[in-house]
């Protein structure tokens, strides 16, 4: 079960977020296909001659993290620091089927995803604004502060957020079962969404077989 907490509900009432469950997947190296057309993606989008935030979704999380009372030039949505990162002309090294469709997604639709191991996430889980309880380390191998900062929580405590994830519900090739937290933009209408996780989940299980189950908080 997934909620949003009543702290964020109030401060942006329209927060929108996604939730595809997968189960019996097989994650390995990506297959030569998909990189070649996440190249081709990425190779397209150098051409558009855009910054990061001529993206709907980029200035639209930007502003939800302000809201919040994050600054996001000091913490950037992830979708923001990837598509940063591909417009200076860097590539994306491949990690796996799991981590490399998720960074395409991200990218594509501007913002932020998360990919979870479901078995290493306990009990419930609340999207809410981080307390000074709130730490973890993140798979840039710092230990993150989550005061103040929007994030995923389970009964053990904070494992994601849309800025960075930790290791400790990392998606890896061990993993059978997984959870996609879709930080939605809250303009985004209620049709929309739904066709945004069915796409995602179609091209996921392409890739990586296994029964995908949708729902929007």
């Amino acid at each position: 079960m997934i909620t949003i907490s009543a702290e964020i509900k109030k401060l942006i009432p329209h927060l929108k977020i996604g939730a595809i469950t997968y189960h019996d997947i097989v994650i390995s190296e990506s297959p030569q296909m998909i990189k070649g057309r996440f190249q081709l993606f990425l190779e397209s989008l150098r051409l558009e001659d855009k910054s990061a935030t001529d993206f709907p979704g980029v200035a639209e999380y930007r502003s939800v993290f302000k809201t919040l009372g994050t600054d996001p030039s000091r913490y950037r949505p992830a979708s923001e620091a990837l598509i940063r990162r591909v417009l200076s002309g860097k590539d994306l090294p491949p990690i796996n089927s799991g981590v490399d469709i998720n960074n395409f997604f991200s990218i594509r639709f501007a913002i932020p995803i998360g990919l979870y191991n479901l078995d290493e996430i306990k009990g419930d889980i609340e999207v809410r604004v981080g307390s000074s309880e709130d730490t973890y380390e993140a798979l840039n191998g710092r230990e993150m502060n989550m005061e103040g900062k929007l994030l995923s929580a389970d009964t053990i405590g904070a494992f994601g957020s849309p800025i960075v994830d930790s290791k400790r519900t990392m998606m890896t090739e061990r993993a059978q079962n997984a959870l996609h937290i879709v930080y939605l933009q809250p303009s985004m209408e209620k049709n929309d969404a739904e066709e945004l996780l069915t796409s995602m989940a179609n091209m996921f299980t392409q890739v990586n077989g296994g029964t995908a189950k949708i729902e929007l908080i």
